[in-house]
């Protein structure tokens, strides 16, 4: 059993994912989703060390996704990526939506959706819809 623990700015992340997750995981019933939404970026970026330091399963995946806003994404990934290590969970996946989450629902959703694949399918080691599977590996390719 995989449990994947994805940490989210907001609610209306937390919908985008739950309806992206269920066309792109094979067998869902092996793998355990959960979610841990704040009340904004200041929320999360005041709480996340903690929750991560409460997590009693080891070998929880853990993806945090945050929003861009106007900040610096490097920094904001940097910064995001350093608590995970004070939380001693260096192996965290850290994405930053470009701008905002909101963008995305405007965006090519395909590509979203390939996105959020090569996340799960590389670093988590979570088996995909084979289909979709190929399709990123042809999008990967160009």
């Amino acid at each position: 059993m995989i449990e994947l623990v994805f940490l989210l700015e907001e609610p209306s992340a937390k919908a985008m994912i739950e309806g992206i997750l269920p066309k792109i995981i094979v067998e869902i019933k092996d793998i355990v989703v959960r979610y841990i939404v704040f009340e904004g970026k200041q929320d999360m970026e005041k709480q996340i060390i903690r929750k991560l330091q409460g997590y009693n399963n080891p070998h929880a995946k853990f993806i945090i996704l945050r929003d861009q806003d106007s900040g610096d994404c490097q920094v904001i990934k940097t910064n995001l990526q350093q608590k995970c290590k004070t939380a001693n969970k260096c192996q965290s996946i850290v994405r930053i939506a470009c701008r905002e989450l909101e963008s995305w629902y405007l965006a090519d959703l395909a590509a979203v959706e390939k996105a959020i694949i090569k996340t799960i399918f590389h670093h988590c080691k979570i088996k995909i819809n084979s289909e979709i599977l190929i399709i990123l590996k042809i999008h990967l390719k160009n």
